[in-house]
């Protein structure tokens, strides 16, 4: 059961009047005075299900509404972008909160100012992953079961997946988060958004995969892409070798696609193409 002892209860009594999930070891030792005290009360509230580790130094809360069983924390993407700040989930985690694809990543990829090490936070592997300060922005705060946690917005979950098709499952499953993404996100907004991250090779893919999927961005946006690619830009999308029955290089968008349409397509429903595919 998750008793409390005077100290145990002082500190969760304490964390819930400030409204605090999260809190660090210093906070902790400065509430009792003592840092021998503290890191004693912080191992049993550890034991007893009161708090759970997020990295070295840092816990989440359990509150009492959890009951009187140690069940821990089961919620791995307020873990995850609780185990630093600042961050934010994003990419493949972040596509499937969204509801852009029906798949579940086994790992919550989170984006940081710094390199931080991969670390498994309650049974879940949590990878971090280094972004440049110009390209750290576009996410909120969401409530996920009952836990705030930072996560990108709809239209940069989407163009943080065009930049890293590594982090969200490969080009198939980007393709299906594409079209599952289409009637959920504001064009004009992830257009920006793609701009703003100063990648050539980014607006590529984006451009290619709208036509791919058979809804084509508006044409005053599709020129505001281009006019920013420089004309002899050419970037390669999918393997790094060419294969025989690949899409090939498509002049509409400077890239060279090297895996097939029936591969890219695989796992996207099918709908009438609005327009034919740019050659």
């Amino acid at each position: 059961l998750r008793t409390l002892g005077p100290k145990e209860a002082r500190v969760v009594l304490s964390l819930r009047e400030q409204g605090r999930d999260v809190v660090g070891a210093a906070h902790i030792i400065e509430l009792l005075g003592s840092e021998p005290s503290a890191r004693k009360v912080i191992r049993n509230l550890l034991e007893k299900g009161w708090l759970t580790r997020l990295v070295g130094g840092r816990y989440m809360l359990l509150p009492p509404e959890r009951g009187p069983e140690n069940f821990g924390e089961n919620n791995p993407i307020a873990l995850a972008a609780a185990a630093f700040e600042p961050s934010y989930v994003g990419w493949w985690p972040a596509a499937s909160f969204h509801g852009f694809t029906t798949q579940k990543p086994m790992t919550i990829t989170v984006a940081a100012l710094r390199q931080i090490p991969a670390r498994t936070i309650e049974g879940t592997d949590v990878r971090f992953v280094k972004v440049a300060a110009r390209r750290f922005f576009g996410f909120k705060t969401y409530d996920v079961y009952g836990r705030n946690a930072s996560i990108s917005d709809p239209e940069k979950t989407l163009v943080d997946c065009f930049d890293r098709p590594d982090l969200c499952g490969g080009p198939a499953e980007l393709a299906r988060i594409v079209h599952g993404a289409m009637d959920m996100i504001d064009h004009r907004k992830l257009v920006e958004t793609a701009l703003a991250m100063k990648s050539a090779a980014l607006l590529q893919r984006l451009g290619f995969l709208f036509d791919l999927v058979g809804r084509p961005l508006p044409e005053d946006l599709k020129e505001k892409i281009r006019s920013t690619i420089p004309k002899s830009r050419r970037s390669v999308f999918g393997r790094k070798e060419r294969r025989e029955g690949d899409v090939g290089y498509v002049a509409a968008w400077g890239l060279f696609v090297h895996a097939s349409r029936s591969d890219l397509l695989a796992d996207v429903p099918r709908t009438k193409p609005r327009n034919p595919l740019p050659c």
